[in-house]
């Protein structure tokens, strides 16, 4: 089973906020995630967002690789 990473209201706001400062809707980036072999819907990508679900270590990997970030801007919400 895999690692599901405890959320706090920062991780699901901190990947709204960069999906957005990527010009990036919730439908293309679940379109990036799938392409790139994340298995993910829209419906759970809304509920990471709203942390109303643990966001999984693959599934944070993936976000962090689509939008082109670091982990600590998902999850610290800073740049380096």
């Amino acid at each position: 089973m895999e690692q599901k990473i405890k959320q706090d209201l920062r991780i699901g706001e901190n990947i709204r906020k960069l999906r957005k400062q990527k010009g990036l809707g919730q439908t293309d980036l679940v379109r990036i995630l799938q392409i790139d072999g994340c298995d993910m819907t829209r419906e759970c990508l809304v509920k990471i967002e709203r942390c109303t679900q643990h966001i999984q270590a693959s599934q944070l990997q993936a976000i962090r690789k689509a939008l082109d970030t670091t982990y600590e801007a998902l999850i610290d919400g800073y740049e380096v």
